[in-house]
This record gives C-alpha cells, sequence and structure tokens, in this order.
C-alpha cells in the first residue's frame, strides 16, 4: 500500500523535472512512510512512496526489470491476494523472481501477458508501467475501484497521481472548477461521477480500465465488466458457493508480513469478517486485534430509529466474548470530531461525508498504533442487497438515485447565475439514466430481477465508490492499509446473477449471507437487524458545526459563498427542516458540516471559479 506518481514531458530538463516529481512525491508521505524512491528519464518521471506490507527489504519501488530488449519500470498502490498463483504460473513458463513481493510479480505479469495481465490479477490495485524503448505509460486500476488514480493531460505531456493533490503540484494543473465542477459539489457530493475529479482538468481512470499514454495521446478502456447470465444453482448449492468465495476472499487478504487486525462495529458484515479471520490467525497460533468506535454520551443520547434500531455497542460486546480477541475501543467526542472535518478535506481533496469522514479518519489513527492492516466490511450491502432501497418496494420504484433524492432541495443553494448554467435535474436524471442503461440483462429477466440489477449497477458505481473512496483516503491518511474482502470481484460477478428471492431470503435483509455463513456468528448478531456506520447522537455537535456555519456565513469573503447563497445557509441554520442529503448518515448537522468543508477547501486549495 503506497502513493504513486509521475509524469510523461515531452519537453523538461531533467533537473527541473526531480524537483517538480520531489514536491508532488511529498504530498503522498502520509501514505507511504516507510520508503520511497524515484526513477528519472529524459521523457518519464515517476516517484513512489510505500507502506511495507510484503517482502519489507526487497519490495523497493520503482522497480525494474529488462526482458526481451525493452526495460519496464514500475510504481505501484495496492496488494494482489493471488500472487501465488501467478508466480508459480510465470515459474513454469521460465521467469526466475529475485523477490517475494507481490510487485514484483505484477511486474513480471505485464512483462510476459503485456496489458492482459490485469484479467490476471485478483488484488486492488493502481499502477503505472513505463517502456523505456517504446516510450509509452501503461496505467491501470482494479476491478471495483478500491485503489484510486488520477491524471490530468497537460501541455506537452500527462501527469498522474494516487491523490488529486499529487497533480496540483504540477504548475499546468489548474486549481479551477467550472460548471461540472460545481455540479458535482453541490449536486452530486459527497458522491463524484466516475472518470472526474471535480477540478477542471483533472480525470481519474476509472474502476477496471487500463491503457496506454503514448505519443502525446491518451487511449483508456474497460477490461472488465458484469455480464448478466442464468442463474441455475438451487438455494443451498448458492449458500454453499458464497460461503466458499466469501472465506476464500477472507483467507487471502490476511496475507501479511505485519500486524493485521478488523474492523468490529456489531453488525453482521464486520463480525463476519472479524470471525473468519479470528480462525486464521487461530490456526497460525495468533490473536486477532479487533478495533470498534463510539461516541462519548451516545448511551446517552442514542434515539433508534427505522433506519438505526439498536445501538452497537451491546452487540460488540457480544462478539468479544464470541471471538475471544484482543479488542481495542476508541471514544470520540464532539471537539475532535468537529476539528477533524478539515483533515478530512485535506484527506479527501474534497469536501466529503463530513463527520462519517472526520470519524473513520480518528479511528484509523488509532487502529495504526496497534496494527499496519485491517480487514473491513464495506460492500457487503451493495452486493446482497442490504439496504433500505434494495428492499422497500416504493423507494426502490423511485426513478433517480435512491440515497439521494435531494436535487431541488440542493439547487436552492446555488446561487441564481450559476443555477441558470446548470440544469440541475438534468445533470443528475443523465448521470442515473447513463447507469440503469448500462445494466447488462437477460430477455427473460422479471421486472423485479430486471430492477434488481438496476440497483446493484447504481450501488457499485456510485455509492460503493464513495464509500471505498472515503476508506482508502481516511486510512491512507494514517498509513493504514484496509482491506475490503467483499470487494473480491468474484463476489461480484456470482451475485450479480444471484435472484432476488434468494439474497432476501425469508425476508430478511441479507437472508442469503446470513444463512451461508450462520455457524460463524452468535445467534443475536447474525439476525441483528441492519444498522448503519455509527455516528454521534450527541447534540453538541450540532451546536459546534452550527457555530462553524454561523462563523462562515458572517465573513463576506468566505469562498464559499462565491458558488452558495448565504441566506439559503442562513435558513440552515436557523430551520429544523432535516433532509436527506446524501443517505441516512447526512442530514441537517452533516449538511452544515458539508458547507464548512467546502468553504475551507475552496481556501485551503486556493480554488478558482471559471464559468
Amino acid at each position: 500500500m503506497c502513493g504513486i506518481t509521475g509524469m510523461v514531458h515531452l519537453e523538461q530538463d531533467l533537473r527541473q523535472q526531480e524537483l517538480l516529481l520531489r514536491k508532488m512525491q511529498r504530498t503522498l508521505q502520509r501514505r507511504g512512510p516507510d520508503q520511497e524512491g524515484i526513477f528519472l528519464s529524459p521523457q518519464c518521471a515517476m516517484a513512489h512512496t510505500r507502506l511495507a506490507v510484503i517482502d519489507v527489504e526487497k519490495g523497493r519501488q520503482p522497480m525494474e526489470v529488462t526482458a526481451g530488449g525493452e526495460t519496464y519500470t514500475i510504481v505501484y498502490n495496492g496488494e494482489l491476494y493471488n500472487t501465488a498463483e501467478l508466480r508459480t504460473q510465470l515459474e513454469q513458463e521460465g521467469t526466475v523472481f529475485q523477490t517475494h513481493c507481490d510487485t514484483e510479480v505484477l511486474l513480471q505479469s505485464y512483462v510476459h501477458w503485456g496489458p492482459r495481465c490485469v484479467e490476471q490479477c485478483n488484488g486492488i490495485f493502481a499502477f503505472a508501467v513505463w517502456e523505456h524503448s517504446a516510450r509509452r505509460l501503461f496505467l491501470a486500476r482494479d476491478r471495483i475501484g478500491v485503489k484510486p488514480l488520477f491524471y490530468a493531460e497537460i501541455p506537452n505531456g500527462f501527469v498522474f497521481g494516487s491523490e488529486i493533490k499529487a497533480l496540483l503540484q504540477h504548475p499546468d494543473v489548474p486549481h479551477e472548477i467550472d460548471k461540472t465542477g460545481i455540479a458535482e459539489l453541490l449536486l452530486m457530493g459527497p458522491g463524484r461521477t466516475a472518470g472526474g475529479g471535480v477540478f477542471r482538468t483533472i480525470r481519474e481512470v476509472k474502476p477496471a480500465h487500463c491503457g496506454y499514454y503514448m505519443q502525446g495521446q491518451l487511449h483508456l478502456h474497460p477490461y472488465w465488466e458484469l455480464h448478466a447470465a442464468e442463474h441455475t444453482e438451487n438455494f443451498a448449492d448458492t449458500a454453499a458457493h458464497v460461503r466458499e468465495l466469501v472465506t476464500d476472499a477472507v483467507r487471502r487478504q490476511m496475507i501479511s508480513d505485519v500486524p493485521i487486525g478488523t474492523f468490529l462495529s456489531g453488525g453482521l458484515d464486520s463480525s463476519l469478517l472479524s470471525s473468519l479471520a479470528n480462525q486464521v490467525m487461530q490456526e497460525q497460533g495468533r490473536e486477532l486485534h479487533t478495533f470498534s468506535v463510539d461516541y462519548r454520551d451516545n448511551d446517552r443520547y442514542f434515539q433508534k430509529s427505522h433506519f438505526q434500531p439498536t445501538s452497537d455497542p451491546t452487540y460488540i460486546r457480544a462478539m468479544e466474548r464470541y471471538l475471544g480477541c484482543r479488542h481495542h475501543w476508541t471514544v470520540l467526542d464532539t471537539p475532535a470530531l468537529a476539528e477533524a472535518l478539515y483533515a478530512a478535506v485535506d484527506a479527501r481533496d474534497l469536501p466529503g461525508m463530513v463527520d462519517v469522514d472526520s470519524s473513520l479518519l480518528l479511528f484509523c489513527r488509532e487502529i495504526r498504533q496497534e496494527v499496519t492492516v485491517a480487514l473491513s466490511g464495506e460492500c457487503a450491502d451493495e452486493l446482497f442487497g442490504g439496504y433500505p432501497w434494495y428492499r422497500d418496494a416504493d423507494i426502490r420504484r423511485i426513478n433517480g438515485f435512491p440515497w439521494a433524492q435531494s436535487t431541488a432541495y440542493r439547487t436552492q443553494f446555488l446561487l441564481p447565475e450559476i443555477a441558470a448554467e446548470i440544469d440541475a435535474q438534468a445533470y443528475v436524471q443523465s448521470a442515473y439514466a447513463r447507469t440503469v442503461a448500462a445494466a447488462e440483462q437477460l430477455p427473460d429477466d422479471s421486472p423485479l430481477e430486471s430492477r434488481m440489477r438496476e440497483m446493484m449497477k447504481l450501488n457499485l458505481d456510485w455509492f460503493m465508490q464513495t464509500l471505498l473512496d472515503r476508506k482508502d483516503r481516511m486510512s491512507m491518511y494514517n498509513a493504514l492499509e484496509v482491506r475490503v474482502p467483499f470487494c473480491d470481484y468474484r463476489i461480484a460477478e456470482y451475485l450479480y446473477n444471484v435472484p432476488w428471492e434468494y439474497k432476501d431470503w425469508n425476508g430478511y435483509e441479507k437472508g442469503l449471507l446470513r444463512t451461508a455463513m450462520q455457524d460463524v456468528l452468535p445467534p443475536e448478531v447474525l439476525w441483528r437487524k441492519k444498522s448503519p456506520y455509527p455516528k454521534t447522537h450527541n447534540p453538541s455537535y450540532l451546536q459546534t458545526v452550527s457555530e462553524m456555519l454561523r462563523h462562515v456565513v458572517a465573513d463576506p469573503l468566505s469562498p464559499v459563498l462565491q458558488i452558495v447563497r448565504k441566506e439559503m445557509l442562513e435558513r440552515l441554520l436557523e430551520s429544523e427542516e432535516s433532509v436527506q442529503w446524501y443517505g441516512q448518515l447526512m442530514t441537517r448537522p452533516q449538511i452544515m458540516a458539508y458547507f464548512v468543508q467546502m468553504n475551507y477547501w475552496l481556501e485551503k486549495y486556493q480554488v478558482k471559479v471559471v464559468l
């Protein structure tokens, strides 16, 4: 797990190139504090910051090999979970390895198979390979999009990096947003259209895409997508298949040469992964570390709701007893949570999921004191249909993103002159329509199954990407590698074709997953109703973010007022109206915090608005 950055320049001397490259590299040091390295040539420069997890001594990057008259140099961020199989296959075909790290396996895979190497890889990755003689740069990103990769095409060249902040160090990448960027912030945020980077000239390699930059041209193409196929297994066989896939994903992702642990919220997904990880650790004679977060006085202020009927600590303690693991609690209070809203922007390079981000950032900081790698239960709800918008027939029928039915409300915040430049409903609706149109169907799919394919595609391409952005940036800001076993692409491929009747077995949310894994959890956790990521219920948080926003509104020079109507911010402060901005975790306090973050971001990143 690392940070990567680099550039292809047609005209620049090496000294200037090195100085600029090192500035870009420094922005990524939090992602990789253990080692750093650079590669320089007249046409290409690449830099790496490393968080050492596998083969700590020999896995340094950039890494270089020469074969068949060509020299290849790689910078790579990620982890391959089928390293052993690929290594064996390559050795059988004559490859001799110098290290035990997956970086060399990936590089040799590229040497051997070229661009099709990505089709062989099971893992989370973003990487670049420079071919010296051919003078071309290959870029690739993992199928699900767990690891980030941004780029910008500039005059006479090309710049790329793990995070937007690295690209912004380059003088030819302007700190500008236009009406598209504003639409992303106000209409889509904290979500983001795949392929975009909000800044005017910054783009993103989409998940499951790869391609070349050469002779001044970039050509990217998809190498994987979900395909519709008939599901022929009965429920018992389907449950067995799910059990096999999930168990194998966890076992593969437990490989590490450094301490490893798990997130444990007391919900089904994290509890399940913790139980499976504990089995692996016990086989190895090791003790599993598990980690939970809570908020000061949450037990006092918690109020059950449709989305969160029960609080977490009771179930966390049940799992702690069940596993017999070494458990760690982190308790967050309002002042730290609010202050970390700013660090969360620094980590994401954009306004984000506010306290959902800042709490995770603080939580990861504490986890990093004990382990370097942690497993997390993200993405099970997207694949197994756990969210309310899958299961509630009325919500499911809504035409539009089910977690953000707030376009009309959001539009009211735009300054009139900007709103006149953006057709808000059309912007959001076209993004929605493109996504559902890309959900591959079978001719004999029922209306329900057809809609469920659309729902899964919407969740994978949008909601899940927001959560994966959050998890990567908040964890890597603290040099913590977080792995997400449910993001194994084999699970996504399989579940795309599993009928809804099976996923919702016996009317239980994620009934298929619960049934498949029913012997690895205590009953009270196995059958617990879904509860979202824990957030503070302390009224002091609303008071604090209200005061932060009042300071923004009171300053006529606040940069957010270049975009947003002051009177709408004042209404937000005074009214008790509560609108779901983005899922059930972003309502009035979080909307306030979002505008606080946006103001900070515009100022910190010196963003210029160009219309």
